[in-house]
């Protein structure tokens, strides 16, 4: 009798332990999933309040410059009434 080399016997996983190898992968990617969520919610927070900074910011700069506005309207009420004023009180300057 010849005697054969045993080879190890590669027997496939019992159910069990198919289920829980199943179960770690199903985690790990519930965890992944939660974690990409989480990063892409900070980016949009991060996002959402620098649009509100630069909203914020805009509005600053338009009441300021309504505010220059009103006043360059203002003194120019001012300079155009003085200018008639003194028009009215002068005579009108005569061609020799």
């Amino acid at each position: 009798a010849q005697a054969f080399p045993l080879k190890p016997l590669s027997l496939p996983l019992s159910t069990d332990k198919r289920f829980a190898m199943e179960g770690q992968d199903d985690q790990n990617q519930d965890l992944t999933v939660q974690n990409l969520l989480k990063e892409m919610q900070g980016r949009f927070q991060t996002m959402s309040d620098s649009i509100i900074n630069r909203i914020d910011d805009m509005g600053s700069r338009i009441d300021d410059l309504e505010k220059s506005i009103s006043e360059l309207i203002q003194e120019a009420g001012v300079e155009s009434d003085a200018t008639a004023t003194a028009s009215q009180a002068a005579p009108p300057a005569r061609p020799s």
